[in-house]
């Protein structure tokens, strides 16, 4: 090997980074203090950048396409090292390749619980699960806030502080988004939209570009799940007075089938008997109730005027009539003013077409359709 021969062999004439993984950020190709030549060529290919760092300090970048690297093509480097034209001497830089492109199916979900108010069941603890993309979108700020001068940096570096962030606000943005929980399930796609918007600009701030944001799922504890349950079924059934009696006409049902009741099992059959009685009597007679708001008793099923303390059948107490707070969905008296779990005003929404009085927290007039 000639003198030439290893004179040349000190110097870097061909700068490029064949990417095999899947998950790589940043690679600083390796000189092993070797000077680059005046004329090396710089390969960049497609969603790469480099970078050239000169003692810290961020030169030239160059996209996808073959650069040689000459003082008439690195304008910021021919600056910072005072270069004159005519420049053919060996040089030291750090080069720096930069993935730029999409890293998909990047997972993210809650290690706890997150608080949030629901305006049908307050304050509930929900879980949510799902994925996001993201990519470089600027290199020169991503080496300045993030990686610095690493040999290498992968996704796993960083992603996890991005998982952080976007739990951290996960909360305010379904709170602000106002949507039921009951609803939630049919608004994951304008929930997802809304999140990329809202965490966007974290990503931003190093010099990334959330490309895509998805909500898969949000569940909250088991005891709320029956809540919504309950509450779904009672809207499918609609009036509770028919319920009632649907569910003792049933027991009786059940009851009649029970073969080793023997004594006691024939009394059961009596008294509910009896109370099929009562119940048949009033759902026939239509209550007789002249106009008034009438209630099952909880003992023997007959219509009982509301507000009435005691059953005229039976003699048993009544419980007093519930219904919800429109704000926070508290049981509170019927006829309430106001709340007294959250100090809501109770007070009933007149609507501007037809006077027709609503329900508070009513969206639109329930006689007229009118929005409210």
């Amino acid at each position: 090997m000639g003198i030439m021969d290893i004179i040349k062999g000190e110097f870097i004439d061909v700068i490029e980074w064949t990417d095999d993984t899947t998950d790589m950020l940043v690679y600083r190709f390796p000189d092993e203090d070797k000077a680059i030549k005046n004329g090396a060529q710089l390969t960049v290919r497609e969603s790469q950048v480099a970078v050239l760092v000169n003692e810290g300090v961020i030169a030239d970048v160059y996209g996808p396409g073959r650069h040689e690297l000459t003082t008439s093509n690195m304008p910021i480097l021919t600056k910072l090292k005072s270069w004159k034209y005519g420049f053919e001497s060996p040089f030291k830089v750090d080069v720096f390749f930069v993935s730029t492109k999409q890293f998909i199916n990047e997972k993210w979900g809650t290690a706890n619980p997150v608080p949030m108010r629901d305006q049908d069941f307050g304050l509930v603890r929900i879980r949510a699960y799902g994925i996001f993309a993201f990519k470089v979108d600027d290199a020169g700020t991503f080496l300045k806030e993030v990686f610095g001068t690493c040999a290498s940096y992968s996704t796993e570096d960083i992603t996890g502080h991005l998982r952080n962030a976007i739990i951290s606000r996960l909360s305010d943005t379904l709170a602000e988004s106002k949507v039921p929980l009951l609803d939630m399930s049919t608004q994951y796609d304008e929930l997802s939209e809304t999140g990329q918007k809202k965490f966007g600009p974290i990503f931003e701030e190093f010099g990334l570009m959330l490309t895509s944001f998805f909500i898969q799922n949000v569940s909250v504890p088991e005891e709320v799940e029956k809540m919504m349950d309950a509450k779904t079924q009672m809207g499918i059934v609609g009036d509770m007075q028919q319920f009632a009696q649907y569910q003792t006409a049933q027991a009786i049902r059940d009851a009649a089938k029970n073969e080793g009741g023997g004594v006691a099992g024939a009394g059961v059959g009596l008294g509910a008997g009896a109370a099929m009685g009562n119940m048949m009597s009033n759902a026939f007679s239509g209550n007789n109730s002249g106009g008034k708001t009438m209630v099952a008793c909880p003992s023997c099923g007959s219509a009982v005027e509301q507000g009435k303390k005691f059953c005229p059948e039976c003699g048993e107490k009544m419980t007093q009539a519930k219904v919800e707070c429109f704000k926070c969905g508290a049981n509170i008296k019927e006829n309430a003013k106001f709340c007294p779990e959250c100090g809501a005003k109770q007070e009933a929404v007149k609507c501007p077409k037809c006077d027709a009085k609503n329900k508070p927290g009513a969206k639109f007039c329930s006689e007229c359709g009118e929005e409210l």
